[in-house]
């Protein structure tokens, strides 16, 4: 700042108008951030300074337009204009005895190019009809663009998954009814289609290679009407009767029977109930919630009179029952004739098959052309769509990998997986406003959402509002904020605990480095950083090592 500050104090020295002796320059710069730094899309500034007392001529028409020079190229931004207090030209007023308060906001929206950038302040001077050449005034050097550290593909994307079971468990039912205070199994019951499909299905499922039998069960189960130990001897018998002859006819079928009872089954009673058309039945729904006793529930019920003779006539008999039950599990491809599969005849595999093939392997070019079967046999499945995008971001196609996630969003537009991995691609492409869209879908997705929001904080200039969204988060891009804060100890907790350290993970470490004046740290992380040639190339000019610059090592490391 003492270079640029006598660079202006030798500048203004021949800045002197001869008519009423008057200096049209301010003195005492300063620029706020200096040296420049980049915070969203924006390279701003603040620049100051004072006009002195009786210098500013009461005709003196001043403008200034800051210029930021970078690549052979420059860009101006806004003119300011300050006149003396006669002047007849619009423009902030600076009085001659008083002198005045020079402020000049300069903003540029970035590009790559200007990390390597210089600041200038540019003049046109007059006193009436009397020009002034003022040389341009160098204010600001160099440009801090550590926030462009920041990158949208440091957040991973999210898989829809598959719904692929390999084993399924399956049940299939049938009852056999009795009649009132019998345990006798009558031949018509027995003969019944549903118990018919039941011993069919038991005897497939015993052939089948891809199915298992787990376990065969018989229920016993009697009406809450009459005698307590009536009602257990019934149930009982009716377990008993109904198994013998099931295992009569399965006896070749190896498998153990569980048995179970039931002597008064207020639990069917109820749900049978509930689902009937009885005129008073909320009236025995009272009764079954607030009387404990069975005895005397029973006895109340009886008192309803007719609406009693509706349920002895049509839900009683329901319950006087043996129920059969057979559970077995259906067992799907293996994982090694799955990949075969999909490999050498996908067609044959549905959807669920094809989807989880992809998970099955960890090439990226594999899952690739996986996912582009997918699409080929079950294009209106939107899931075969956003899990080729996700593997296409992942290597970096991060326009092939939008182009997949638009036609997902075409079949499931408020998926949150999808608007999700969309969010990502649109911060890739530096579309904030469609990220930040597709973001307000994305709640409750798999995905690290509070990654996402925080990245795109960052990357829209909300340090605070990034600081909120990431937490506790670890990896390169929570350690870019905290370097953006200044929080170096939590910078260096971020980067220790990544996932996946790498090159910029060490080259933040040498930056976190730098600014806390540790040099072994700064050389020990930019040769690990400097394996990857855009970071060697970005160290070169990158003003976070300006102080090491001229130094031997430091020049071994990035040349």
């Amino acid at each position: 700042m003492k270079k640029i500050f006598k660079m202006f104090v030798a500048v203004m020295a021949v800045a002197i108008l001869t008519a009423c002796g008057t200096a049209v320059q301010p003195t005492d710069f300063k620029v706020n951030p200096n040296p420049l730094t980049v915070v969203g899309e924006k390279v701003d500034a603040d620049i100051t300074g004072t006009f002195p007392v009786k210098k500013f001529g009461k005709k003196a028409i001043l403008t200034v337009t800051p210029v930021l020079k970078f690549d052979g190229t420059e860009v101006a931004g806004q003119t300011v204009t300050y006149v003396g207090e006669k002047a007849k030209e619009n423009g902030t007023t600076v009085l001659y005895k008083e002198g005045g308060k020079f402020k000049l906001h300069a903003s540029f929206d970035y590009v790559p190019a200007m990390d390597k950038c210089e600041l200038y302040l540019r003049f046109t001077a007059k006193n009436g009809k009397k020009v002034v050449e003022i040389p341009e005034t160098k204010v600001a050097d160099g440009l801090v663009a550590t926030a462009k550290l920041i990158v949208a593909k440091e957040v991973k994307s999210q898989v829809t998954p598959d719904a692929f079971q390999r084993i399924i468990a399956q049940k299939q039912e049938a009852d056999v009814h009795f009649l009132i205070q019998q345990a006798n199994l009558r031949n018509s019951e027995w003969k019944a289609e549903d118990v018919q499909n039941l011993l069919a299905a038991i005897k497939e499922v015993n052939a089948a290679a891809n199915k298992e039998i787990t376990s065969i069960e018989v229920a016993g189960y009697a009406s809450p009407d009459g005698a307590e130990n009536l009602n257990t001897t019934l149930a009982t018998k009716r377990q008993e009767n109904a198994q013998k002859k099931l295992q009569r006819n399965l006896k070749k079928i190896k498998v153990a029977v569980d048995s179970e009872i039931t002597p008064e089954d207020w639990a069917y009673f109820k749900e049978l109930v509930q689902a009937s058309n009885l005129e008073d039945k909320q009236v025995i729904l009272n009764i079954l919630q607030n009387v404990n006793d069975p005895q005397k529930r029973e006895e109340d019920i009886k008192r309803l009179g007719v609406v009693y003779e509706e349920l002895a006539n049509n839900i009683l008999p329901e319950l006087r029952r043996s129920r059969l039950i057979l559970n077995y599990n259906l067992i799907g491809k293996s994982d090694e004739e799955i990949a075969t599969l999909a490999q050498n005849d996908p067609a044959v595999l549905n959807v669920e098959e094809l989807l989880y093939a992809a998970t099955l392997t960890n090439d990226l070019n594999e899952k690739v052309e996986l996912y582009k079967k997918a699409v080929a046999q079950f294009g209106e499945d939107y899931r075969s769509h956003n899990n080729l995008g996700m593997v296409l971001y992942a290597q970096g196609k991060i326009d092939e990998a939008g182009q997949c996630f638009a036609k997902a969003l075409q079949l499931a537009p408020n998926n949150a997986d999808v608007n999700y991995n969309a969010a990502l691609v649109a911060m890739a492409q530096n579309d904030l406003a469609k990220a930040e869209a597709h973001l307000a879908k994305a709640n409750g997705t798999e995905g690290n959402l509070n990654m996402a929001l925080g990245t795109l904080h960052v990357m829209k200039g909300d340090y605070a509002a990034a600081k909120k969204a990431l937490g506790d988060a670890t990896g390169n891009n929570a350690a870019v904020l905290y370097i953006l804060l200044q929080d170096y100890a939590a910078a260096r907790k971020a980067l220790a605990n990544a996932e996946t350290p790498n090159a910029t993970t060490a080259y933040l470490l040498a930056i976190v480095g730098a600014r806390t004046n540790t040099p072994n740290e700064v050389y020990a992380n930019l040769e690990v950083a400097a394996k990857c040639a855009n970071l060697k190339a970005r160290a070169q000019n990158d003003i976070e090592f300006a102080k090491y610059q001229d130094d031997e090592k430091f020049q071994a490391i990035v040349k």
